[in-house]
């Protein structure tokens, strides 16, 4: 039943982001463009984001437990590190040069995947490094 609703769940966002064009660099960058040729459509995708976020709180607020889970896994953390500064400003700078992150660079490769297999493959990397030096790190 989990993967069940974990795959309808992963259906229903990729979904989301192919009617709301998150899927398309050049409608992401129009929005990230503040200064020039703003495209504003994708405040309502994160204006919608937000308000079911919210709705999802206040289920979580009324219940003891989560219908397919023993426990709620909520973060904790509240503090702001020089990790979250980082990893933020590199999001940001990879979000804006190639109009990807990473939920639509991947629906991206059904769509144009001359130009997403790029993006994927520097994610693949990018994550393996972190991985790679998080894990020395902790060793």
């Amino acid at each position: 039943m989990i993967a069940l609703v974990t795959f309808l769940t992963g259906l229903l966002f990729g979904l989301g982001l192919a009617v709301s064009e998150m899927t398309n660099p050049a409608i992401v960058l129009g929005f990230l463009d503040i200064f020039g040729n703003w495209n504003p459509s994708l405040v309502f995708v994160m204006g919608g984001a937000v308000a079911i976020g919210m709705l999802g709180y206040v289920i979580r607020n009324r219940r003891t437990k989560p219908w397919l889970a023993d426990k709620w896994y909520v973060p904790t953390r509240r503090d702001i590190d020089k990790n979250l500064i980082i990893g933020s400003a590199m999001f940001g700078i990879g979000w804006g040069l190639s109009g990807y992150c990473p939920g639509p660079g991947l629906t991206a490769l059904t769509n144009n995947p001359a130009e997403a297999v790029y993006f994927v493959g520097a994610l693949i990397v990018g994550a393996g490094l972190f991985h790679f030096q998080n894990h020395r790190k902790n060793s």
